[in-house]
């Protein structure tokens, strides 16, 4: 059995406070830690279909991203199936293409991975800002280890730096 082919898709405008938790995970990831082979970790900014490529090249998508779940800011969710739409990127809003868009695109070329989101509740994603909400930058070690133990649920590894 070949090892799956996981993409770690960090997203969200990062000029707009917590709207880009999900690029800060992903920085903070690729700083902190080393990861297998079928790992790829990615900053996919608001891309939308331009991430087809790496999207059908992966088996296991894990979409790290600020989501709404009406809770406290900084509460840390997994959301699969309908929940996805929690997340801003599986919105028509914020990203330039609602990601749910682009993985049926992939679909109809030949490959919709299985999908995942690893989200954080924004504190603040309206004003301009680069830097995170105390909420979110609190909340990022619960984020990231929920990702990581999505990957190593899925084959991957991870060791730190």
């Amino acid at each position: 059995m070949t090892e799956k082919r996981i993409l770690v898709l960090g997203v969200g405008n990062i000029l707009f406070t917590d709207e880009g938790i999900g690029v800060r995970c992903i920085e903070q990831m690729q700083e902190k830690f080393k990861f297998s082979s079928n790992v790829t970790l990615m900053d996919g900014g608001t891309l939308g279909t331009k991430l087809m490529g790496p999207i059908l090249e992966s088996d296991y998508l894990i979409v790290c991203d600020a989501v709404l779940c009406d809770d406290k800011p900084g509460s840390v969710y997994r959301l699969l199936g309908e929940d996805l739409r929690k997340s801003l990127a599986f919105r028509d809003s914020m990203h330039q293409t609602d990601l749910v868009d682009t993985l049926g695109m992939c679909e109809i070329v030949g490959n919709r991975p299985e999908a995942v989101v690893i989200g954080m509740e924004p504190f603040d994603y309206d004003s301009m800002a680069l830097e995170l909400s105390p909420a979110a930058v609190s909340s990022m070690p619960v984020m990231i280890e929920s990702v990581i133990r999505e990957i190593e649920s899925v084959g991957g590894t991870c060791t730190p730096n």
